[in-house]
């Protein structure tokens, strides 16, 4: 008598599925079992509860319905959730952790595209890129502009890592070829740990005096909920980048943006209190010069979401031949996780 095969259970919406399973990663989906795909091209969480009984593992992403807490007692078979996206805190209650489910995340891989806008945005505000740009498409004189517009080195500058997630080491490992001091702030970075990304571990008030970019990486936990304020922006060196490619809740947007409008300091800013960003924003007044916006995008490439589907489906593979996953998390995770 023939074994049956797993069930594989993918729950993303078809936007999704598009963006992130290619066709070698359906094929070897299709190979690893029975796979059941939803009927339409949004899903909710009777398409959900549905398409889950009877599976071994499931495929999720953005526009996945939250899990239920009961998900377990109704779907007791089901093993490992496989998140082709990071935050899982909004995803899978902490009770089904406790219960035995297990989860897995492609964090890391979207970890790499973050990492790469930020180095962009401080490339271009050291070298006053946009401000060179400006200038000259208004009419400057070609002299003129090169010398009104500084030009700093990144090698040469002091750079604040607010966070060692996946992100933050991303972005501690492409600046090491520059050659920067890198400063870290996170509690949980131990000291061999710093010693080992060649990186000083400091506290926040010091990593704001002291460099020329801060880069925020934290999760969004109660003690980080508007950890950067007025006070905080006050320390920022004159000159300096702020950048955010992580959540705007970390910061005091009013506060932010007044020092924005002071003009002491540049920003590059991915994230927004409200998003989409309101037509009439203050954020988008031609006339700020010193700070770049964008729409969300910094983890947005193409290979990177490919890489996140395929991560999965990877996973779900292991967890079916019953080799050690690479990406789980644990319930122990939970608390310091975004």
């Amino acid at each position: 008598m023939s074994k049956q095969a797993p069930v594989i259970a993918v729950l993303l919406t078809e936007k999704t599925r598009r963006m992130m399973l290619d066709d070698a990663a359906v094929a070897q989906l299709n190979a690893l079992g029975e796979v059941r795909w939803p009927s339409d091209a949004t899903i909710d969480a009777a398409d959900v509860d549905r398409l889950l009984q009877g599976a071994a593992a499931c495929l999720t992403g953005w526009g996945t319905p939250p899990f239920d807490p009961a998900a377990r007692q109704r779907h007791p078979q089901l093993a490992l959730v496989a998140h082709s996206a990071g935050s899982i805190r909004t995803l899978v209650p902490a009770r089904l952790f406790d219960e035995g489910l297990r989860v897995t995340h492609a964090a890391s891989k979207i970890a790499a595209s973050v990492a790469e806008f930020v180095v962009a945005e401080a490339l271009l505000a050291m070298r006053g890129i946009h401000r060179l740009h400006q200038r000259l498409r208004k009419g400057g004189e070609w002299l003129d502009v090169r010398a009104a517009v500084p030009q700093r080195l990144l090698g040469a500058r002091t750079v604040g890592i607010v966070g060692a997630g996946y992100v933050g080491r991303a972005v501690i490992r492409l600046l090491v070829p520059f050659g920067c001091r890198v400063l870290v702030v996170d509690p949980y970075l131990s000291d061999s740990e710093a010693a080992a990304l060649g990186v000083v571990s400091t506290g926040l008030d010091d990593a704001l005096t002291e460099s020329d970019v801060i880069s925020l990486h934290a999760p969004v936990l109660p003690e980080t909920r508007r950890m950067i304020g007025a006070r905080e922006l006050a320390l920022l060196r004159s000159g300096s980048l702020f950048i955010n490619t992580a959540r705007a809740e970390l910061v005091d947007e009013a506060a932010l943006l007044a020092e924005i409008r002071s003009g002491r300091i540049e920003a590059a800013l991915d994230v927004f209190d409200n998003e989409p960003l309101p037509l009439d924003s203050p954020f988008r007044d031609p006339a700020l010069a010193n700070v770049t916006i964008s729409p969300h995008a910094a983890g947005h490439t193409e290979e990177a979401h490919f890489a996140q589907g395929q991560a999965m489906v990877d996973e779900i593979g292991r967890l079916l031949r019953r080799e050690p996953l690479q990406h789980e998390v644990s319930s122990a995770m939970l608390d310091r996780m975004a």
